[in-house]
């Protein structure tokens, strides 16, 4: 009873702080760009991560890695970390930070997707199904109850946030084929969205200061949402059933519309909450055995 008590408190810090993306992403969106986040966001996780490995001495794997497994993991983690996050912020830039994160949502589908072209998973009648089900949530959500009134940028919003769901799908699938350690992959893969970041801010002369808030906030996204969340996560795996503690991942985007109501004051809609069940469903019938 107390490794299940265990286990589920791990995948309840997740759950948390993975909820809290959006709605701090959108309060940064106020003063700095998607690419200045991606910056600070991603350096605050790799140093966090460099110390964590440090300590649990994982870095002489390094030396077994060749010079493939290098570009893999610089391709992995542009997709996956760098392009997935960026998608991201740009598209709670353009739209209810609630509705890009419902939309997001759709990265379990995308990830069977993809599973189905790189992997040879079958395809069957079922995922087809739970995939048709699941876009039908998008533009529940988008278009907000009402097709003949979408505004332009909620639909650049929504497609930012189907291409996150796509890069974040194509890692799932990418990083099961790879099978490097967990913890020290995750170092370089934001190491290497740091680095595609600084150059693009060195090269645009983006350059910025951070304010003591905006600070705290970047510390929040690039430690606790990202760093720890993916560290508990990772034990909650480890200690409880898989299958089980995966599915209490569908809580995030239901907090999520709490917190964007209660800090954002961002109307909590009937479209926006229908919308979220239906992507939810779809995902819930394709894992149905």
């Amino acid at each position: 009873m107390k490794v299940m008590k265990k286990e589920y408190c791990y995948a309840g810090i997740s759950i948390f702080l993975w909820s809290t993306t959006a709605t701090v992403t959108k309060l940064l969106l106020g003063s700095l760009n998607s690419m200045q986040i991606m910056l600070a966001s991603s350096l605050f996780s790799f140093v966090f991560l460099f110390f964590f490995n440090l300590a649990k001495g994982t870095f002489l794997e390094l030396k077994t890695y060749k010079l493939t497994d290098y570009v893999q993991i610089s391709v992995i983690g542009t997709i996956g970390i760098f392009l997935y996050h960026l998608f991201l912020y740009l598209g709670i830039d353009r739209m209810n930070a609630s509705q890009a994160f419902i939309i997001n949502y759709l990265w379990p589908m995308m990830t069977m997707v993809f599973a189905c072209i790189l992997l040879k998973e079958k395809m069957t009648l079922q995922k087809g199904i739970a995939i048709f089900l699941s876009f039908l949530g998008v533009v529940q959500v988008t278009a907000n109850g009402n097709l003949l009134q979408v505004e332009k940028s909620s639909i650049v919003g929504a497609v930012y946030c189907i291409m996150a769901a796509l890069s974040y799908g194509l890692f799932c699938v990418l990083n099961k084929q790879k099978r490097y350690n967990k913890y020290l992959s995750m170092m370089l893969y934001y190491f290497v969205a740091m680095l595609i970041s600084l150059f693009y801010i060195v090269f645009t002369k983006d350059w910025f200061v951070l304010s003591w808030s905006q600070t705290a906030g970047m510390f929040w996204i690039g430690v606790f949402t990202t760093a720890i969340a993916f560290t508990t996560w990772a034990l909650a795996l480890a200690k409880g059933d898989t299958a089980k503690i995966s599915n209490l991942a569908y809580i995030t985007p239901f907090l999520s519309l709490v917190w964007t109501w209660l800090i954002l004051k961002e109307p909590l809609t009937l479209s926006s909450v229908v919308g979220l069940v239906m992507i939810v469903a779809g995902i819930l019938i394709q894992l149905k055995k």
